[in-house]
């Protein structure tokens, strides 16, 4: 499954609900409760990369639970890219009104 051009990206990176051992990446102020992968689409597609949709697929630490993953473009190096995408799930549920209106 490996893709050298692709990075992977799971939302338990960004689940203020698991700890890192559990396999959060970022720190808790950065992390968001119980993120959707249909959330991290939409901030990836808004930082403008192209991204591959996998929702069948289980995260391996929890293989009961189907969270889905994202294949994306490789820009920049996974800890730079998943900061960027954590900063703007952040964003997006500080604002959530704001966000339902661009929606309409």
């Amino acid at each position: 499954m490996r893709k050298k051009d692709k990075t992977v990206i799971w939302p338990a990176y960004f689940d203020s609900n698991r700890t890192r051992k559990m396999g959060r990446r970022i720190s808790k102020n950065l992390a968001v409760r119980s993120p959707k992968i249909n959330e991290i689409v939409n901030v990836v597609s808004k930082l403008g990369f192209q991204c591959e949709l996998n929702p069948d697929i289980s995260y391996p630490k929890k293989p009961w639970v189907r969270t889905g993953l994202l294949l994306i473009e490789k820009r920049y190096s996974k800890g730079e890219l998943i900061n960027k995408i954590a900063a703007n799930l952040v964003k997006n549920r500080a604002n959530p009104i704001r966000n339902e209106k661009k929606k309409s």
